[in-house]
């Protein structure tokens, strides 16, 4: 039975943040806010809505393990598995945007922060706090520094359609509701599931719910990719990272204080930590291409088979 309540929370989960995240797409789009803004932001925070309910539910409950496993392998699945995928299968990805010198400083800062949080085994309060307070600051960056000519990147078929703010929240309540909701169920059944098997729940929380959660990077990813919108794909990547980071961990961590072994989460930390680096030196080289899709499924690969060892 448990199995069944695993999927079914799961499938309450992306469903929800689809609602939340084509709702606040529309909002962005009403308002005339650029492709990467709105996929580092908006859709960012959606997709990544799955792992701060899933986190926080494990937090309530006393499961560090779970709630701090279920960022770490998100951020891993997010840049190996979700943007091996889009390099790989992309024949083509020209951004217009310099990401390197504009966002690389965003995907080491937060890793750097979090590694220098835990150098006590604890994510406390205080920790928490000053994570909240860097999503602020990827906010602000990203509305201050951002002046790209928004010519050509209106969707014509929306300015078409009247805007209805009732419908729209009414459809973000429901992605909430579906998504939280979900979260919770499946922290149950996903300990259940652990117990049954003798799994830690480190290793559920890694696996198991890391890469359901990351599943709606994966297909919004996959679709802006579809309509030759390089931004929002690798925006939306580098935007959840950061929200898994200061929003999803700031917010479970003011629930209650994170406890993490860091011997025995080692290894999972440091491909953490390569997963990383290998984005920034794919943002710097520009290997939007198949080369740069098969050297992060490399990193997936290698991640893959230690935890399953």
């Amino acid at each position: 039975m448990d199995f069944v309540i695993f999927i079914v929370s799961m499938s309450a989960l992306i469903y929800g943040a689809d609602f939340i995240i084509k709702e606040s797409e529309r909002i962005a789009l009403h308002f005339n806010i650029s492709h990467f803004v709105i996929g580092a932001t908006l859709v960012a925070f959606g997709t990544s809505l799955p792992e701060m309910a899933a986190s926080m539910m494990a937090s309530s409950a006393g499961k560090s393990d779970m709630a701090i496993a279920n960022v770490v392998g998100s951020v891993i699945f997010n840049i190996t598995m979700v943007l091996g995928l889009v390099f790989f299968i992309s024949s083509r990805m020209y951004p217009k945007r310099d990401l390197f010198s504009m966002d690389a400083a965003w995907v080491i800062v937060p890793v750097v922060f979090f590694f220098i949080m835990i150098q006590d085994g604890v994510i406390g309060r205080f920790d928490g706090i000053l994570f909240l307070l860097l999503m602020i600051s990827y906010l602000v960056f990203l509305f201050t520094d951002s002046k790209e000519d928004l010519a050509g990147e209106i969707d014509e078929d929306l300015t078409k359609e009247k805007f209805n703010w009732l419908k729209t929240l009414a459809l973000l309540v429901v992605g909430f509701v579906l998504t939280i909701g979900g979260a919770n169920f499946v922290i149950e059944s996903g300990t259940n599931i652990a117990r049954m098997f003798g799994v830690s729940e480190w290793l559920i929380g890694l696996l198991l719910i890391a890469l359901g959660t990351s599943l709606p990077e994966l297909v919004v990813s996959l679709v802006a990719i579809k309509k030759g919108n390089a931004e929002m794909s690798i925006g939306n990547i580098i935007g959840s990272n950061v929200a898994n980071f200061s929003m999803v961990l700031g917010a479970a961590s003011l629930l209650n204080p994170l406890v993490i072994d860091l011997v025995a989460t080692q290894f999972d930390l440091m491909i953490m930590a390569a997963a990383s680096i290998a984005l920034v030196f794919i943002l710097a080289n520009k290997l939007y291409n198949k080369a740069g899709g098969i050297f992060l499924l490399i990193i997936l690969a290698l991640f893959l088979q230690n935890s399953l060892a």
